[in-house]
């Protein structure tokens, strides 16, 4: 079942074991499913090697793409749930910190593109599930300490998974070039 068939099902309520989003949840999670298919189709008829192939000048490549995006959703889903202890405190990571942080761009020897799409699912389905079940999309929790979070904000339910869509449909235009830039596929046109 894809991604999108199953953000579907659970806003429309045809799963009898999914609760049902309904309303503004239901809009979020199409915009989302829409952008987590785009940017899983990238991925389409790939070996491993090509989904670890560097395409451009940048560390990217397809399958460490959509291990950043699954780790992002990961972390923002369970901000959501537990605030900001729920995810890691920039000002106090060290170089191995960092070191560990720039593997999640790559696809590893021991990885393989179909076990980072398998995680990617199960997240996106627990994300769909915590948004379809959430009491609240006002709750709020103070941003973590980073360098590129203002000082004392503090993010809704809401804004998070805005930014959840946000930053995956912006990785999945990032996939599209990776892709053009592999062997010529394009998503759309």
């Amino acid at each position: 079942m894809s991604e999108t068939t199953t953000a579907t099902e659970r806003a429309t309520g045809d799963r009898a074991d999914e609760p049902a989003a309904t309303g503004e949840r239901a809009d979020l999670l199409a915009m989302l499913a829409k952008s987590r298919h785009f940017l899983r189709f990238t991925t389409r008829d790939l070996t491993d090697e090509q989904a670890g192939r560097q395409t451009t000048v940048s560390e990217l490549c397809l399958g460490g793409l959509i291990k950043h995006v699954t780790a992002t959703e990961r972390g923002w889903a369970d901000f959501i749930v537990a605030g900001p202890s729920a995810m890691d405190d920039f000002t106090a990571m060290t170089e191995a910190d960092w070191a560990k942080r720039a593997d999640e761009f790559r696809l590893l020897p021991d990885e393989t593109l179909a076990g980072v799409l398998a995680d990617y699912a199960e997240v996106a389905r627990r994300t769909d599930e915590l948004v379809a079940t959430l009491p609240d999309l006002d709750a709020t929790h103070p941003l973590p300490e980073a360098p590129w979070f203002e000082p004392g904000a503090r993010w809704s339910a809401r804004r998070v998974l805005m930014h959840i869509i946000g930053e995956t449909a912006q990785h999945a235009g990032h996939a599209d070039i990776l892709r053009e830039s592999l062997d010529g596929a394009k998503s759309m046109g």
